[in-house]
């Protein structure tokens, strides 16, 4: 057997940051999709390589119409599924083979 080595500190070099010290993707948000949230919040969201799992509660084309197309046109991917909108950033595919 090898010897296995993680450098715990170069891989937090690595792990981006906003401004207020938050981490940037890589976390699965859950929401409810009702209309009360900007439309800019999800799209923004999923854009920094977050997913979203987003109950619909209510007509899912009006509700998801303010920032379907932005996470389409930027790589993301929308699956409607069991009353949930999931939602990748670009890059992380939806398997929907088993479906």
């Amino acid at each position: 057997m090898t010897d296995f080595s993680l450098d715990l500190g170069a891989v937090e070099d690595q792990i981006e940051e906003d401004d207020e010290g938050e981490t940037l993707g890589g976390e699965v948000v859950l929401g409810v999709l009702d209309g009360t949230a900007d439309p800019d919040e999800w799209c923004e969201t999923v854009l920094r390589g977050n997913v979203l799992v987003l109950a619909v509660e209510g007509d899912i084309n009006e509700l998801a119409a303010g920032f379907a197309r932005d996470v389409r046109d930027g790589g993301g991917e929308l699956v409607h599924f069991r009353g949930f909108l999931v939602v990748s950033p670009p890059g992380v595919s939806i398997d929907t083979d088993r479906l």
